[in-house]
């Protein structure tokens, strides 16, 4: 049997910080106590030194490129990375090649993950213009949810289709989670910017281009819908102020329909940071203004938006070095989204608490996963533990994604990650992840 006994931690869960030690066996807590002693020889004792404890967190939105772009990330590398940055589970997204939008080629991944992955995994199945038949045969309980991009991204899997959309939405018990740009504001705002600079459009007007109405349009479009149909509804990588007044914090997380998501960048970075960065914030929806930002970080703690995910999307330095037009959107997130939560926290802008609400807790409960999220007894041991004053500058020879680079490059964090367990194994410590492929397929109680 695995045990393993860790003493002196700052445990944090559902709101409080205690201090206490957990009792791992095989693959789940089977004991939170203020104090445990250890009952065999053969129980492994990490001493947490008085640091924070808190459960791996979930990350529902990633682009780990496997199969198709492997030569952007796979999912070993990519899943390394995540486990390093205390990211215990993902939720993969279907633009991959081919994208994931038969039953078959879903499974196909799945497959891939269950020999490769260091953290635990699902997969998201994608929805066409024509797939509706495909999309109906998902499995409730082994896939997280139904993707559809309502703007185009990395893929190509826009769906346009009115009457599609809306079969999709009244037809389908499972969360749907979406993309929200308007397609047809970002092209004429593009021709604009193509009319006044040529071919050299600057990456400082890519927040103009797809701009707060291309957001706003498309956000709306996709909550009247589900509103209309029933539909559970889930939109990710909110980017606007103007969009947070379609949220509600009035009913409690289990009771909404519609839930909200904010990455990480869209906290950090605005389009002044064009300026310094280029291309490597260059994401979509993209990167906005200050007063986005603040107005985002005042939805995030007035549970307006539920969770804080990373949407980690890699391409090549040399890709992202192409002029604007041509560079594609996306970047490397997993690996420093816990440690830039942590520097907030350090800025005064949100508690610990707050944070494994956001990244471990809601996931959980918004995507019903099966016995994760929380530091409970009897749940999988997916755990964390950060040293908040341990400072260390993100470089190239530290990162772990197959890209090499980050948007964090040549920033210090203060806080860092010193252990991660995944399904009770540890597979991350002293700085440098194990050879152990922990993860598992994650399981949905519906």
């Amino acid at each position: 049997m695995n045990r393993i006994l860790i003493k002196n931690a700052k445990i944090v869960n559902e709101g409080t910080i205690f201090e206490g030690d957990v009792l791992i066996e095989d693959d789940l807590i089977v004991e939170i106590a203020e104090s445990i002693s250890a009952k065999s020889s053969q129980c492994k004792i990490i001493d947490a030194e008085g640091n924070y404890l808190i459960p791996g967190a979930i990350d529902d939105q990633v682009h780990f490129r496997e199969p198709g772009l492997t030569y952007k990330g796979d999912i070993e590398s990519e899943s390394k990375a995540a486990v390093a940055g205390g990211i215990t589970s993902y939720i993969e997204q279907p633009n991959t090649v081919p994208n994931a939008v038969t039953q078959e080629i879903l499974e196909e991944k799945y497959k891939i993950a269950a020999e490769k992955s260091y953290a635990n995994y699902s997969f998201m199945m994608g929805a066409t213009n024509d797939n509706l038949e495909e999309v109906l045969k998902t499995n409730p309980k082994n896939v997280a949810g139904i993707k559809i991009f309502l703007g185009s991204s990395t893929g190509n899997m826009l769906v346009d289709n009115e009457a599609t959309l809306e079969k999709i939405f009244s037809s389908t018990p499972m969360l749907i989670a979406v993309h929200c740009e308007d397609e047809t504001t970002i092209k004429n705002n593009l021709e604009k910017y193509k009319e006044e600079f040529g071919e050299d459009v600057p990456v400082m007007v890519h927040h103009l281009i797809r701009s707060e109405e291309a957001c706003y349009i498309s956000s709306s479009k996709a909550i009247a819908l589900a509103k209309k149909t029933g539909a559970r509804l889930h939109i990710f990588h909110l980017s606007t102020a103007k969009e947070m007044d379609l949220f509600t914090n009035k009913i409690p997380l289990e009771d909404k329909k519609i839930t909200a998501e904010v990455c990480v960048h869209h906290l950090w970075f605005t389009n002044d940071d064009y300026a310094t960065k280029g291309n490597l914030i260059k994401w979509n929806p993209a990167v906005k203004t200050a007063n986005d930002r603040k107005v985002l970080w005042e939805a995030l703690l007035d549970d307006r938006i539920d969770v804080i995910a990373t949407d980690h999307a890699p391409h090549t330095l040399e890709e992202k070095k192409l002029p604007y037009l041509k560079a594609p959107s996306g970047g490397p997130l997993v690996q420093h989204a816990v440690v830039a939560m942590f520097e907030a926290h350090h800025q005064g802008k949100i508690s610990i608490e707050k944070i494994v609400e956001k990244m471990c807790h809601n996931p959980a409960k918004i995507f019903k996963i099966e016995k994760r999220g929380f530091i409970k007894e009897g749940y999988y041991a997916d755990l964390v533990i950060i040293n908040s004053g341990l400072p260390w500058s993100v470089k190239k020879e530290n990162i772990l994604a197959k890209c090499g680079w980050s948007p964090f490059e040549g920033f210090t964090f203060k806080s860092r990650i010193t252990h991660t367990f995944v399904n009770g194994q540890l597979v991350y410590t002293a700085f440098k992840v194990k050879e152990i492929r922990a993860g598992k397929r994650l399981l949905f109680d519906r």
